[in-house]
């Protein structure tokens, strides 16, 4: 009997170790599951913050934002990118109140002829004076063909563009542009709606 109880608890303490050296093994595998799961949770936050970062570089070098400087006395503005983008060509569309057809140019820029007469017609039928007090603005939408990192964009923009009339020697007005100011960007086939309802806010006279 003295031998079976021996035999006995010496089966017990090697069940015990067994179980022991069970539960190590598992608590191992589970801190190195642990651990590559950490590690591949690191590995992937970091690619998703370089691709996060690579493409918000990515929108910031295609987001065109232009500046103007003025020219002739105010009948031009010349017209850049502040960015390192590479101006290719333009189209300029104003409002349908102005009867005009869009401009296109391949240099970057804003004539007062293209659109003074027709500003003024427009001025009239809203039932404004020809000479505003002080400065006025006329929304255009600028669409912009430009390279970035050697890829060819588009960017289609509405601006409004700054003018002041003057009385002329004859007792003519004359059209001198002061500058340009952002509105938004537009998708291209709701440009056209948008220059229009700015148009008629701003014109409540028009018919």
């Amino acid at each position: 009997m003295a031998d079976e109880s021996v035999e006995a608890a010496e089966r017990r303490r090697r069940l015990r170790w067994l179980t022991l050296a069970e539960i190590l093994g598992v608590s191992a595998l589970v801190i190195s599951g642990l651990t590559l799961w950490n590690n591949y949770s690191e590995r992937r936050h970091s690619e998703e913050t370089h691709n996060a970062e690579s493409r918000a570089a990515n929108i910031k070098a295609r987001s065109l934002v232009l500046r103007s400087s003025v020219e002739k006395d105010g009948d031009r503005l010349a017209l850049e990118a502040t960015g390192n983008q590479v101006i290719q060509g333009q189209t300029i569309a104003f409002p349908k109140a102005l009867g005009l057809d869009p401009v296109d140019s391949t240099d970057p820029r804003i004539e007062a002829s293209w659109f003074e007469d027709g500003l003024k017609k427009a001025r009239r039928a809203a039932g404004e004076e020809e000479k505003p007090r002080g400065d006025a603005r006329v929304p255009v939408a600028i669409t912009t063909r430009f390279t970035v990192d050697g890829e060819v964009a588009e960017d289609v923009t509405l601006y409004d563009v700054g003018y002041g009339v003057s009385s002329s020697f004859l007792g003519g007005t004359s059209l001198r542009l002061r500058g340009i100011s952002l509105i938004g960007r537009s998708p291209p086939e709701m440009a056209g709606a948008r220059l229009d309802a700015l148009w008629k806010a701003r014109h409540k006279g028009m018919k």
